[in-house]
Formats: C-alpha cells, structure tokens, sequence
C-alpha cells in the first residue's frame, strides 16, 4: 500500500503562516490524503501542518541584522536536513523567507527531493545576481505578482503567476460605514490608520516618527482625524504604546483587526511591505515609509543594489508613481505629515486611486492559493518514480 503524499514546508512568520494555511486547504481541496510537516505557524497548525519549528524563529530581515541570529538558524536547517534527508517528503516548498529556504531548498534538491519557492525572493528589484542560485536551488517558483514571473522568464527560471491569495479574500469594495460601526468609529469625519510593520525591527526604527505624525496631525481641532493602529503582535502592541506615549499622541490601538482598520480609514501611513498591499486591495490612498537599519542602507546603496525607481508594492504593480513613498532619512515628521494631509484633503486623488487599485485587485485575484496547489501537486507527481 502507498503512503500518503508529504509535503515538507518552511514558512517564516506571519505572512508566511497565512498563506501557508491557505495553501494546505488548497491542496487538501485536491488531494485530501496529503500530509504536511515543517516551520509553521498557528494558522498552518490548524490547518493540520505538523510542526517541526515555529514560524516566528524566521521572523528577521536585514542583511546585517541577521548575523546574530546565524547560529541559531544554521542549527534549524542542519535539524530540518537532517530529518529530511532521513524520511525524504515528496516536495519541498519554501514559503517566503528566501534568505532561509533557498539555502535549505539547494541542498534538499541535492538529495533528489522536487524545490518550490512559494513567494518570489525580490531578485527584480536587487541583488539580482542570485537568480543563478535560485535556478540551482529551485525547480520552480510561485509568483505573487504578475512582473516576477516576467523576469524569470527573461532568465529562463520556471516561473508561474499564481496571484496573491489577500486579492482573493478581499472584497472588491470594501464597506467603510460597516468597517467604523464594528469598530465603534463615528460614521463621519477623518479616520487615519497607522501600520508602522509587523516585526519589532521595523516598529523601533518607525514607530517613533508615526506616533509624532499623529501627534502633530491630532492639533488641527474639530477637523483632526481620529488614528487607529492595528497591531500585528502583543510585542510590536507593547512598543507602539510607549512611543504613542512618549510622542503625547492619541491613536487606538487595536489587536489585529487591520482589515477592518484600512476599511474604515480615510487615508494610510503605513511601513513598506506587504501592509501596503493589504491598503491597495482596501482601495486606500496611503503614504509609504521606510527604514533599514543603517549599516544595511549603507551597504546597499554602496554597492548599487537597488535595481528599481520604486520600492513600494504599489507603485510597482501600477509601474508609475501612485503613491508617496519615503525612504531612510527622508522619513521625517514634517515630510510625512504633509504628504499624509495631502491624502486626505484630496478627493479627486483619492477616486483616481481607487480606481486604479481596482484593477491592480482583479489582476491580482486568480485563486492564488488553488493555482498553488495544483503547481505543487503536478510537481511531486512528475517528480515521483512509477510504481
């Protein structure tokens, strides 16, 4: 008799644990007897995933702020080849965290074990030296936008575009009136949301000149907007608090729930990443920040890694300027607050934004997750020796 099919997973925090459980359900869709083990999170857990690790142990980013935690990654991957290479699972697939699972998907394929990477390392954008590894690394990629699986083309990777998963699970027009009365919101009058990121990294270095932002917008009286911050985590909660403490500003701060937050606001000042994905499928106007740390800058401006005009996933999938971006030092209060004020004091901006991220939304919207699913599962069967 046949064992079950196993699919070994990596994925690296949050994002990672989402799509993750999206992707188990999909191919259980398919092909219910599957089993699943590896990095997860709570969500891929519930999703029937064994795991051999936490999803959170990935949760770092920078290429110097890595370094410390090297130990203790290089530990993880020697545990998880050394499982794998002793019960081999019949499919690899790598869930974001590319700096991690490209490593532990070269030396899996090695072994003879099929390589997918669910979420494109953003080799367009820099470093792109490393499609060379990751075409040794990798049997195939899962890509979430449409212009990754173009360069991978040009550079003969196997590629396909799946489409993002959030542009399936979110409406196409999002209940703003709904969104405020499930928050206990006035129906009217401004609302601002503040999404300084997801991981403590990116709160220390931004969450600072949010809350000031929200300090120095609060003054305007009658007609100052009221802030919300959905927090991704009870850690970045406990951070945030104190800089909107130190900062004298009012902001709500909310467990989760950004969904309902981008839905009920008026305009969004919001860290780069996949947040500011989550505000284009809101039809949101927003205004994009970030910070690397300062070594990371240094070197990466250096060396001319950057290969791209723009860095914000908006702004890349319009291929034009939608919206303000700011990078490093021009991430400041009067820089941010201005550009913010401009969101929300111009409707005609404001209808031609939502616009085009309606489109951007039906481009993205593909059943990303089944698409996935149906990938993988040709990969290991392909892969697979006849009976």
């Amino acid at each position: 008799m046949a064992r079950p099919l196993r699919i070994a997973l990596v994925a690296g925090e949050a994002s990672g644990d989402l799509l993750g459980a999206a992707f188990i359900a999909a191919v259980r869709q398919q092909h219910p007897d599957v089993h699943f083990e590896g990095v997860a999170g709570p969500r891929m857990r519930a999703a029937g995933c064994r795991a051999l690790a936490d999803a959170e142990e990935l949760a770092v980013m920078g290429l110097f702020e890595v370094l410390r935690h090297l130990p203790r990654l290089l530990r993880l991957r020697r545990r998880l080849l050394a499982a794998w290479r002793a019960d081999p699972p019949d499919v690899f697939v790598g869930i974001d965290s590319p700096e991690f699972n490209l490593g532990l998907a070269g030396r899996l394929k090695a072994l003879g074990i099929p390589t997918a990477q669910y979420v494109s390392p953003q080799v367009w954008a820099w470093r792109q030296g490393r499609v060379r590894h990751i075409a040794e690394a990798e049997d195939l990629i899962l890509c979430l936008l449409p212009f990754e699986a173009a360069f991978y083309a040009q550079c003969a990777v196997r590629a396909l575009f799946v489409g993002h998963p959030m542009a399936d699970q979110m409406p196409l027009e999002p209940d703003r009136a709904a969104a405020r009365a499930a928050l206990g919101l006035p129906a009217q009058g401004p609302v601002v949301a503040l999404l300084p990121g997801s991981r403590l990294g990116e709160v220390a270095r931004l969450g600072e000149v949010f809350a000031r932002v929200a300090r120095r917008l609060g003054e305007g009286g009658s007609a100052a907007p009221l802030f919300v911050a959905p927090m991704a985590s009870a850690g970045v909660k406990a951070v945030f608090a104190q800089q909107v403490a130190a900062a004298g500003a009012t902001v709500r701060l909310l467990d989760g729930q950004s969904p309902l937050a981008l839905a009920a606001a008026d305009a969004v000042l919001v860290a780069s990443g996949t947040a500011t994905l989550e505000t284009l499928l809101s039809k949101r106007p927003m205004v994009v920040a970030y910070r690397a740390a300062p070594v990371t800058a240094f070197i990466v401006r250096g060396l001319g890694l950057v290969k791209v005009k723009n860095f914000s996933l908006p702004n890349l999938l319009a291929g034009e300027a939608l919206v303000p971006e700011f990078l490093q030092e021009q991430v400041t209060v009067d820089a941010l607050a201005q550009s913010l004020r401009g969101q929300l004091d111009d409707a005609a901006n404001r209808a031609r934004l939502a616009a085009a991220f309606l489109g951007i939304h039906q481009q993205l919207r593909r059943g990303g997750a089944a698409l996935a699913a149906s990938a993988v599962l040709e990969l290991a069967r392909t892969a697979k020796p006849a009976a």
